[in-house]
């Protein structure tokens, strides 16, 4: 009896001994799990990224600043100016610059020479695509529809369309009102290099630094036409009206659905892609703006479609991604 009475002590602290052991066994491996998850995917991380440049990719990358903060990274903090595409530059291309330079249209050469010549490496991020989009006041019931080349001679001083009857006979014998964001912005580099080929604008046009200055302008003024960028319009829709631009087959509105870079998008003569620039020495020395480089391509496409902007394809997204990936090792 006294025999029996000890075996089975025996096999309830073996029991309970299994018990401990397995449990140890297990919290281990949690956490060793948990810090492959932190050093892998989930390392706090802190410190600041700096962003400045485009007006035109200001929402984007914003809500873009905001989701990483409040998702992603909380003790980061991730500051977006918006000083011009062009005025960005100067402050990304100098000595302990900023991080990113947005930016709506390509960086130029001599952009590229002096980041040379100060041995700054730049990485282009293509994020999304823009429509330059053409806006009237909402009591402008007449220049609804206009085609490129009506818009072109709006604008360009060789045009000379002093009034809206000049576009057109049967519309209002009135002064045409032309406005747009100044030379700081790349938008307006893109439409006078691009579509006015690089002749002089109309004399007396209105040349603002903010866009909603712009938006401001044309919704109080009847003979108003201002350009910028989609984004803006279509967060101003109450405020103000759309242009819409025959490219030769007929009227387009532009929308996330006809802006485009292919023939398939019938507002891709007025498309145009738009960018962050990141200089990958910060990139390589701060890991948190590597991250949020990262985290920029990772979510572009959602972002994109949230404030404005058509998406690119997955495959240029998972391009840039690999790119930046690499700068880790």
């Amino acid at each position: 009896m006294k025999s029996l009475k000890k075996l089975s002590l025996l096999l309830m602290l073996g029991a309970l001994m299994a018990f401990i052991a397995a449990c140890g066994q297990t919290e281990e491996g949690s956490g060793n799990a948990d810090g492959a998850d932190n050093g892998e995917e989930t390392t706090e991380l802190e410190g600041s990224v700096v962003v400045d440049g485009s007006g035109t990719v200001f929402p984007f990358m914003s809500q873009m600043a905001e989701n990483y903060m409040v998702n992603e990274q909380e003790n980061v903090s991730v500051e977006v100016g918006r000083a011009g595409t062009s005025a960005g530059f100067k402050k990304f291309l100098v000595e302990d610059g900023t991080d990113f330079n947005n930016a709506s249209r390509h960086i130029k050469d001599s952009e590229k020479a002096t980041a040379e010549e100060l041995g700054i490496e730049v990485q282009e991020m293509k994020v999304a695509l823009d429509g330059l989009t053409f806006v009237i006041n909402k009591d402008n019931d007449w220049a609804t529809e206009l085609t490129a080349d009506e818009i072109k001679q709006i604008f360009l001083a060789s045009g000379n369309k002093k009034n809206w009857s000049d576009v057109r006979p049967e519309f209002p014998n009135e002064p045409i009102v032309t406005m747009g964001p100044n030379e700081n912005h790349g938008t307006y580099e893109f439409f006078w290099e691009s579509i006015l080929e690089e002749q002089d604008l109309v004399e007396g046009v209105n040349l603002q630094q903010e866009y909603s200055t712009l938006v401001d302008l044309v919704s109080k003024e009847k003979n108003a036409i201002a350009f910028f960028g989609f984004g803006y319009y279509d967060n101003n829709k109450d405020k103000i009206s759309a242009v819409n631009v025959d490219f030769g087959n007929g009227p387009v509105e532009p929308s996330l659905e006809t802006i485009g870079e292919s023939e398939d998008f019938a507002y891709a003569p007025f498309t145009r892609p738009v960018f962050t620039y990141l200089n990958t020495g910060m990139a390589k020395e701060k890991p948190q703006v590597l991250d949020f480089a990262i985290y920029t391509m990772e979510t572009a496409q959602e972002v994109a479609k949230e404030t404005g902007f058509a998406p690119l394809t997955d495959e240029e997204v998972q391009a840039t991604i690999e790119t930046l990936n690499s700068l880790k090792e």
